[in-house]
């Protein structure tokens, strides 16, 4: 399928972006830091488009035959640090917890291993902390731990190697080592295939908020959540962090209709007091019209997926009025939105023409 050319007419025009904007409050305003009383709805929409770095520093793909989706391992200390080195806002990583009760950083819902030959494979939270930790390299340099393995979406199975690796760690372990100037983009993870109790839910729900609660301190935070009633209850636990839907707006169909469309997402958002919604870029670039409904419900807006490593398309969605993206090329992306900020502020007409002339030209494949 490809995607109908979005066009510089249907761009918003640099003096009405710029008026926009002076009317809102500060970047820091919109996302309360600790000790800040609570909002239904933060007053103002963010100024600054926000970049987030996606597992760090980039997710890791072992099967592809790009050396920079294997260069450094996703969701550990080294992939935050080294992210917060560029002019981005956030990283964004996964959290699951033990069946000791302690949250850790993981994107899989499942982790695998070799033994005598053999693929071993056990849900991450079935696993206590100190199982889960003896994946991979350990941070005591005398330890070894298990070989690491992952499977991917079609079934293979790859040895976790890439060219900076680091021990796995947990959610107490990331607010002490990481870079203190970055916010954190804290993904509520759950199993697609697996029914949770509301019981279940508050009591997870509330060991990664003990967490936070000791250790954020002035951090800003944001929590999102592909499972609706893991989002809704962590608004219903704490109204001090924004809380966000995540979704891939009919890009994936589910038993649960409430993550099959971005109006759903829309509806969820409200009903639950929730910030925002962090939908599959895909389904943004299909129907760019839903932006404008977006933000008309006074919800903000980031996107995800493979696309927002392609620097057009997410200057495309800083002209939409989209108000930031979670990206893997962390580098690029930085220094591409960096060159667009400065357009703007230097008022460079013929510029910001022609960016939005090669934007429109591009056919963006939707597989």
């Amino acid at each position: 399928m490809i995607l109908e050319a979005v066009h510089v007419s249907d761009f918003p025009q640099r003096h009405d972006h710029i008026q926009e904007n002076a009317t809102f409050s500060n970047f820091q305003g919109c996302f309360p830091r600790g000790g800040e009383e609570d909002q239904r709805l933060f007053p103002r929409m963010p100024t600054k488009f926000m970049i987030i770095g996606h597992r760090g520093s980039g997710m890791n793909m072992l099967q592809s035959s790009n050396p920079r989706m294997k260069s450094i391992k996703e969701n550990t200390i080294i992939s935050f640090n080294e992210a917060a080195k560029f002019n981005i806002d956030f990283i964004e990583f996964d959290v699951q917890v033990t069946k000791d009760g302690f949250p850790v950083i993981f994107h899989d819902i499942f982790i695998q291993t070799l033994n005598q030959g053999e693929i071993i494979e056990k849900r991450v939270t079935e696993l206590t902390l100190e199982e889960f930790l003896s994946y991979g390299p350990q941070e005591d340099s005398l330890k070894v731990g298990k070989p690491l393995f992952r499977k991917t979406n079609d079934g293979q199975m790859f040895e976790w190697k890439v060219e900076m690796d680091d021990h796995l760690c947990t959610l107490e372990e990331v607010f002490q080592k990481v870079n203190h100037s970055l916010g954190f983009n804290i993904e509520l993870k759950f199993d697609d295939k697996k029914d949770y109790t509301e019981d279940v839910l508050v009591h997870l729900l509330q060991l990664i908020l003990q967490v936070v609660n000791r250790y954020a301190k002035d951090r800003p935070i944001i929590f999102s959540s592909f499972h609706p009633d893991a989002a809704v209850l962590m608004r219903k636990l704490q109204t001090l962090y924004p809380v966000f839907f995540i979704t891939k707006g009919g890009i994936e169909m589910f038993k649960d209709i409430r993550r099959n469309s971005l109006d759903e997402a829309i509806k969820l958002s409200l009903a639950g007091n929730l910030q925002g919604i962090v939908s599959e870029v895909k389904a943004i670039l299909r129907n760019p019209s839903v932006v404008a409904k977006i933000r008309h419900s006074k919800l903000i807006l980031l996107t995800y997926g493979q696309l927002n490593n392609v620097p057009e398309v997410v200057c495309m969605q800083r002209l939409l009025g989209i108000n930031g993206v979670i990206v893997d090329f962390v580098k690029e992306i930085a220094n591409a939105v960096s060159d667009m900020n400065q357009t703007f502020e230097e008022g460079k007409e013929e510029e910001l023409f022609l960016l939005g002339k090669k934007i429109s030209e591009i056919d963006v494949v939707l597989k």
